[in-house]
């Protein structure tokens, strides 16, 4: 049975939203909204992570969770879900620190 999930992009190349775009419709540049089966989902999904590369992406589907919903992330992102106790939480990190130029004297 389809079920609604929506798929959020950052940074992805341009052929993988061509991609997503076969079976979801692009509501606002990056984000995905479709309803599709849990094997196309997974199918989706699967490609999105093999693809990502430098850039981010996070997948929300229905799920028998506490919430009615779980979170899959690919890429490099300051915020990572974790599970506590059954709930889905959003842990953010440290920005990465960049480093001071000194100028000579």
């Amino acid at each position: 049975m389809p079920s609604m999930v929506v798929i959020a992009t950052t940074a992805v190349p341009d052929h993988l939203r061509g991609a997503l775009s076969r079976w979801t419709s692009e509501v606002v540049p990056g984000i995905f909204v479709g309803s599709v089966s849990a094997r196309v989902r997974d199918e989706l999904w699967h490609a999105v992570s093999n693809t990502v590369g430098n850039g981010a992406a996070v997948l929300v589907h229905p799920a028998p969770t506490e919430q009615g919903y779980a979170i899959r992330t690919a890429g490099t992102r300051r915020r990572a879900p974790i599970d506590l106790d059954g709930l889905t939480l959003i842990r953010m990190t440290a920005a990465p620190k960049v480093k001071e130029v000194q100028s000579p004297p």
